[in-house]
């Protein structure tokens, strides 16, 4: 699992991430997504309605390269934000028979390379005192 504790602990809270695709024009792509951890793969697994028609889908299949952020802001007063990138390579699945979503409709899986986060393992720092955790797996 590329994965820490803590940083499973957050995804598992988290319901919305956003996913950033390279286009074969080598221009990018960000949209919203849901998504779940799939702790059998090691991997985030994205589904929506009508994934494998979507542009993000298209764009997986055609070059692999993603970038997907989770992050929030769980206090304001005092203000903190918490964030999680996940860099690496995706698949465009059509029928996966392991999709954490738990159907055969396609689904995006993304592979981590690269985990870089802050403020989960700092939740009371302020926003600007944060350290940035990063590293390849």
């Amino acid at each position: 699992m590329p994965f820490t504790e803590l940083e499973t602990t957050y995804l598992a809270g988290q319901m919305l991430g956003r996913l950033a695709t390279l286009r074969p024009d080598g221009t990018l792509q960000n949209s919203p997504v849901g998504f779940r951890l799939n702790e059998a793969t090691g991997t985030i697994d994205i589904a929506g309605h009508t994934m494998a028609a979507s542009h993000k889908y298209r764009n997986v299949a055609a070059t692999g390269q993603v970038a997907f952020v989770v992050d929030d802001v769980p206090s304001t007063s005092p203000w903190r934000v918490r964030c999680l990138e996940i860099r690496g390579t995706a698949e465009a699945i059509d029928a996966p028979t392991d999709s954490a979503h738990g159907s055969a409709a396609p689904i995006i899986r993304i592979h981590p390379r690269r985990i870089l986060s802050f403020g989960l393992d700092q939740p009371d720092t302020e926003a600007h005192s944060l350290t940035l955790s990063s590293r390849d797996v």
